[in-house]
């Protein structure tokens, strides 16, 4: 479980093709804090598990076995040595929840569509998955490349959210251009609603 507050910027050290799966390294500090091997990691909003930690002369890397189906549902297809991933470790219980509940299971793949600048934020449009718009509402929490954010407006296929300094600073999200891909994940609450309450829906069978 995360919260979407990303610690760290990391770097892409390594990317190894295993035909089926590819095993994927990363250079980090803050995000190596206390942590040992089986723990979770989200790089950019996508959990994945800690299988070896090597502490080197250009700093700690620390790698991951990313299978092809995460590879074929997330934005992690493709990425490079160099490129740099926004990293979240698990939440314990008694950390601060400042963001909102983020699972690390990423529903669907955006693009990013415009970015409108002004002095002090930035709006960005993401266009989502159709069917992924009824889980997304205004003012409600949706997760960007692992990034917890406050959505401004919806559509049927898009959303807008407004970025902070900090936020452009800390995370991806500050370079990110139109026609970048980025991890989405919704509001796991609002899954949850939409099938408790399914049964009870006019027509639905028994």
């Amino acid at each position: 479980m995360f919260t979407g507050i990303v610690e760290e910027l990391g770097t892409v050290a390594a990317v190894e093709d295993q035909g089926d799966a590819v095993r994927l390294s990363v250079r980090a500090a803050a995000a190596l804090d206390g942590t040992r091997l089986g723990d979770s990691i989200a790089v950019n909003g996508c959990c994945l598990t800690v299988v070896a930690i090597d502490q080197e002369d250009k700093g700690a890397t620390w790698t991951a076995d990313v299978m092809q189906e995460t590879l074929d549902m997330t934005s992690l297809q493709g990425v490079a040595p160099g490129d740099r991933v926004n990293l979240e470790r698990a939440m314990t219980p008694d950390q601060r929840l400042g963001g909102h509940i983020v699972q690390g299971h990423v529903d669907g793949v955006g693009t990013v569509v415009r970015r409108e600048t002004s002095d002090h934020w930035e709006v960005v449009e993401v266009s989502m998955p159709a069917e992924l718009a009824r889980y997304v509402v205004p003012k409600g929490s949706i997760t960007v490349d692992g990034v917890s954010l406050t959505v401004v407006d919806v559509g049927p296929d898009f959303f807008t959210v407004s970025l902070i300094p900090e936020t452009l600073a800390r995370t991806t999200l500050g370079s990110r251009q139109p026609g970048d891909r980025v991890n989405l994940e919704t509001d796991v609450i609002a899954r949850h609603v939409e099938k408790l309450i399914t049964a009870y829906l006019p027509g639905a069978s028994a």
